[in-house]
C-alpha cells in the first residue's frame, strides 16, 4: 500500500507551492490536498485529513504552529468615495459596514451586499482575491492585526512524515530534512542559493560553475607564469648561445618553440579536470 498525506485547507490558502516541493523531495509519499470549508476543520481532522492550513482559532486540543498573517482590507464597491484612499480607518468614517470581520461567516453572500452598494465590508486580503470580484475594490484597514494562518494536527496523526511537511512549509532545506538522506527514488533537488546580488540561483548550479570556472582561471594564471618564466629563461640561453658564436635564428626558434609548448601544457591541464569533474 502506498503511502501518503492528506493536507486539507480552508478559502484562501494555497498550498501548490509546498505541494511541489513535497513531490520533489518525497515522490514516494503521495500528497493529497483536500479544500475544505472555514468551519470545517474538526471534521477533517476527525476524518481523512492529517493536517488543515487555517484561520486562528483553532480548537486547543489541537496542535498547531503560526504561518503567516494575512492583512485585513475594506471591501467596496470601485466608486465608493473611499476607493481613492490608500487605508481606510473605519473608526473616522460614516459608512455602513455589513460585515466587521475579521473573517465573515458567508464571504459570498457579505460581498454580494457590498456589490448591492449596502455597506462595505471586513475580510482577510486571501479572501478578497479568492472571491475575484471585478466590481469590488478593497483597500486596507487601518489598525488592524490581521488574521493568522495556522498549520494544525492532532496528536494522534503526527509520525515522521508530518514532521516532515512542516519541514518543508517552514522552509527547511533538503540536506536537513529530518528524513531526506533516506529517501528512495530521484535524489532531492538542491535548494536555491543567493548570488552576491541578492538573486535566487536555481539548484545551487551557478556558484559550482562559478567555482570550477574561478579554478580553471587559476590553473590558467599559474600556467601563463610558468610559460613566462621558460620564456626568459630560453632567451637567456639564446642570448648565451649566441655568445658563444650560435646563428641569430637558432636563438629565435629556441625561444618560441618552448614558450608555445608552454601554452599547449596549460590546455592539457584543464581538459582532464572539466572531464573528471562532469563523470562525477
Amino acid at each position: 500500500m502506498t503511502e501518503a498525506l492528506t493536507i486539507a485547507f480552508v478559502p484562501g490558502v494555497s498550498p501548490a507551492k509546498w505541494a511541489r516541493v513535497w513531490r520533489e523531495r518525497f515522490p514516494t509519499i503521495e500528497l493529497r490536498l483536500r479544500p475544505i470549508g472555514a468551519d470545517e476543520v474538526d471534521d477533517a481532522l476527525a476524518g481523512e485529513a492529517d493536517m488543515v492550513f487555517a484561520r486562528e482559532p483553532v480548537p486547543d486540543h489541537h496542535n498547531a504552529i503560526p504561518l503567516w498573517t494575512e492583512t485585513a482590507v475594506v471591501a467596496m464597491p470601485k466608486d465608493s468615495p473611499l476607493a481613492d484612499a490608500t487605508e481606510v480607518d473605519l473608526t473616522t468614517t460614516d459608512v455602513h459596514v455589513v460585515d466587521a470581520g475579521p473573517v465573515p461567516a458567508d464571504v459570498d453572500a457579505t460581498l454580494d451586499l457590498v456589490e448591492a452598494n449596502v455597506g462595505v465590508a471586513v475580510l482577510p486580503q486571501s479572501l478578497f482575491r479568492a472571491a475575484s470580484r471585478k466590481d469590488l475594490v478593497a483597500r486596507p484597514l487601518t489598525g488592524s492585526p490581521g488574521t493568522r494562518i495556522l498549520l494544525a494536527w492532532r496528536s494522534e496523526d503526527a509520525s515522521e512524515t508530518t514532521e516532515e511537511f512542516i519541514g518543508v512549509v517552514r522552509g527547511r532545506t533538503a540536506n536537513s530534512s529530518r528524513g531526506g538522506q533516506d529517501q528512495t527514488g530521484p535524489r532531492p533537488p538542491v535548494p536555491d542559493r543567493r548570488a552576491s546580488d541578492g538573486t535566487a540561483v536555481p539548484g545551487g548550479r551557478g556558484p559550482d560553475r562559478a567555482d570550477e570556472s574561478s579554478s580553471r582561471s587559476s590553473a590558467a594564471g599559474s600556467g601563463s607564469g610558468s610559460g613566462s618564466r621558460g620564456g626568459k629563461a630560453t632567451a637567456a640561453n639564446s642570448r648565451t648561445t649566441a655568445k658563444r658564436g650560435a646563428t641569430k635564428g637558432t636563438s629565435g626558434k629556441t625561444g618560441g618553440g618552448k614558450a608555445g609548448r608552454g601554452k599547449v601544457q596549460r590546455g592539457m591541464k584543464g581538459k582532464p579536470k572539466r572531464g573528471s569533474k562532469g563523470n562525477r
